[in-house]
């Protein structure tokens, strides 16, 4: 029974990627950092850096960190593409994108994973210098993009999850990506926490699973206390989607600011993304005229309000005031909708152990006689 159990659990994602258990760490914006991607891949999963708002060169000292604290695999997460609006992107954004992707290939990191937009063009050179491509899809089409481009794992994130979020609840999502691209590897992400889920992603046909905000709540996640207690504290009636930040719908957890920022008409949005702005300014430096001809290049042909982009020019910085300075109530913290059933901060060893023992309970249990 141990045999054939263990033997369930070690998928053909531990071979491609080298990881003891088909567990990944997603890439979160200043969360996603090397102490805590160490910790995931030590403890037999995959750890992720995330390459999102920070530079090139910043990058390339998190990607040491890690090889310093572990020889085992690790991935960089890169967002490929803009999430605006239209599609458009911004100059420095393409700029920021090119030097994420140039770092991660020189460092040939073992794992290169598109958490926004799709990987082709950089496809080919990762095979060449021996890497392994991961691609982020929240519906059928992205995946089957995807899998032409020469994506190698397809990570179906499903409504549930946290941050940006897709329209298609996970469980319809999962086993609709893995008919569509197999003999793909599919990844099972948005709303996993424990051995339960990853079991019910296998069921599915997935090779394992991917999770963001369980990770988060460990003992290595680099987020503030006073978040942490946030999250710890946020049921499922305190966590919502709201598209008032940059027009794509994100999954966040209710904070004062998003509360002010839900409640705002018309003009009180203008205050919200003045103040944000004035924010903004302090902690960067930039002018005004900076700062505007940043939201104006976010506009798309006016598809998206100049109020709304100026909320969008700022919401990193939002971000980073809760989780990294712990200033909660001016901050906006992203999260998956399985928060609300979060209580506790274990270590990420703890954690993985945790989560491969209960799978193995739970495939003992659907299978007594064998």
């Amino acid at each position: 029974m141990i045999t054939a159990t263990r033997s369930a659990l070690h998928t053909p994602l531990c071979d491609r990627l080298g990881i003891r258990y088909p567990i990944c760490q997603a890439g979160m914006a200043f969360v996603a950092r090397a102490k805590l991607a160490a910790a995931v891949s030590a403890a037999g999963g995959l750890g992720v850096i995330a390459a999102a708002h920070g530079t090139p060169a910043a990058l390339r000292e998190e990607i040491r960190r890690v090889r310093a604290l572990t020889d085992r695999p690790f991935g960089v997460d890169i967002l490929f593409a803009s999430v605006r609006a239209t599609g458009r992107e911004t100059e420095a954004f393409t700029d920021a994108v090119k030097g994420w992707i140039d770092v991660t290939l020189e460092e040939r990191v073992p794992v290169l994973i598109a958490g926004l937009g799709n990987p082709g063009p950089v496809t080919a050179e990762a095979h060449r210098l021996g890497m392994t491509v991961m691609a982020l899809c929240g519906n059928v089409k992205q995946a089957r993009d995807h899998a032409a481009n020469g994506v190698d794992v397809i990570i179906a994130q499903g409504h549930e999850g946290g941050g940006h979020t897709g329209r298609v609840g996970g469980l319809v999502l999962t086993p609709a990506v893995v008919d569509a691209v197999a003999p793909r590897l599919v990844v099972a992400a948005g709303g996993l926490a424990d051995g339960r889920g990853l079991v019910a992603a296998l069921a599915y046909g997935a090779v394992g699973i991917a999770m963001g905000t369980r990770f988060l709540m460990t003992r290595e996640s680099p987020v503030h206390q006073r978040a942490l207690q946030g999250y710890l504290k946020a049921g499922t009636d305190q966590i919502l989607v709201t598209t008032r930040l940059d027009g794509i719908p994100q999954r966040m957890v209710r904070t004062p600011l998003l509360e002010r920022i839900e409640r705002s008409g018309p003009i009180g949005m203008w205050l919200r993304a003045f103040e944000a702005g004035r924010a903004m300014k302090r902690q960067t430096g930039a002018s005004w005229a900076d700062f505007i001809r940043t939201a104006r290049g976010m506009t798309g042909h006016g598809a998206m309000p100049l109020r709304q982009a100026m909320m969008a020019a700022t919401m990193p910085m939002l971000i980073q005031k809760a989780v990294v300075d712990g200033d909660v109530e001016n901050g906006v913290m992203a999260t998956g909708v399985v928060a609300g059933r979060i209580g506790e901060l274990p270590g990420c060893q703890e954690l993985v152990d945790a989560i491969m023992a209960q799978a193995r309970e739970r495939l003992a249990a659907l299978a007594p006689g064998d």
